[in-house]
């Protein structure tokens, strides 16, 4: 860490409202002695009721829910309150107030390369808050302009880490299947989490959440990552197809033989089985030929 870093700290700060009866009462004092006794002695102890009074009310201050104020004096850090309602403090401090509010805002559509170099689109919605506001303050020049580099710093490394699919895994492997952007949502969030608070550090800034809310091919290549996806899904379903029918001719075999209802060589089989396949397979439904010879004919 450097040792520059500088870290929050509370102020000395009390609440505004008994100073203001101090004010009040400093400054009733004051008009009551020139009422009283007007004479020089009177009039210079009006002046210091009068200057009790000015330095009550110059150190006052209000604070909302979720409100911060840091307080320097010529330029020296004294601390941050986070009390709300009406404050003071001593009135030579700077006092200047950050929010500590959750903030949120959804990244631009981003164009990088996935792990295997496709291009692709990518954007994050990122919810974070101010957690060390002397950090926020005194650590980076403009913490809100940190976070918007940062967080687009983050996206990108995570779009790189990752492939966006991937079509090589072949179904039924025991092997682990790989993390893809695509298919792991909840893990590929965790990652980006972890990649802005490493990164957000820096300016006392912790992620409250991060999502992905856009993902998406480059639009040059989605014609063709199009037509990939749809032609294997069009193996998938036929290797179910092809599965079912390869269990059904079975079952019919396995049917006629039980029955003996008829007794088909080796051949005869290859043949039943070659048209069941046809039929069971086609796209289109079977047009049936009537054989009136016999079995062989």
């Amino acid at each position: 860490m450097d040792k520059q870093t500088t870290h929050e700290r509370p102020a000395h700060s009390a609440n505004g409202f008994s100073y203001v009866l101090l004010g009040l009462a400093a400054l009733a004092l004051g008009a009551f002695v020139l009422w009283a006794r007007p004479a020089p002695t009177t009039l210079i102890l009006t002046g210091l009721a009068a200057l009790a009074t000015l330095w009550c009310w110059a150190g006052l201050y209000m604070l909302q829910p979720n409100q911060a104020a840091l307080m320097t004096f010529f330029g020296s850090y004294r601390g941050t309150d986070r009390r709300d309602g009406l404050r003071w403090a001593n009135p030579f401090y700077v006092k200047t107030k950050i929010s500590v509010r959750a903030r949120n805002f959804n990244s631009e559509k981003l164009k990088v390369n996935d792990l295997r170099g496709n291009p692709i689109e990518i954007a994050a919605a990122i919810v974070w808050r101010v957690e060390d506001t002397a950090r926020a303050s005194f650590d980076v020049e403009d913490f809100e302009a940190y976070v918007l580099t940062q967080a687009e710093a983050a996206v990108r490394h995570l779009a790189s880490s990752y492939a966006y699919d991937n079509y090589d895994e072949l179904e039924g492997t025991e092997a682990v299947p790989e993390v893809t952007l695509r298919s792991g949502a909840e893990v590929v969030a965790t990652a980006l989490r972890a990649e802005l608070h490493a990164r957000f550090a820096q300016a006392g800034i912790v992620v409250v959440d991060a999502k992905l809310t856009h993902l998406a091919y480059a639009p040059e290549i989605a014609g063709t990552m199009l037509r990939r996806q749809q032609a294997e899904a069009v193996v998938a379903a036929r290797s179910k197809i092809v599965q079912g029918a390869v269990g059904m001719v079975e079952l019919a075999l396995k049917g006629l033989e039980a029955r003996g209802l008829v007794d088909l060589d080796d051949e005869r089989k290859a043949a039943m089985v070659s048209n069941l396949l046809v039929v069971l397979c086609s796209d289109h439904d079977a047009t049936p030929v009537v054989n009136a010879g016999t079995l062989y004919n």
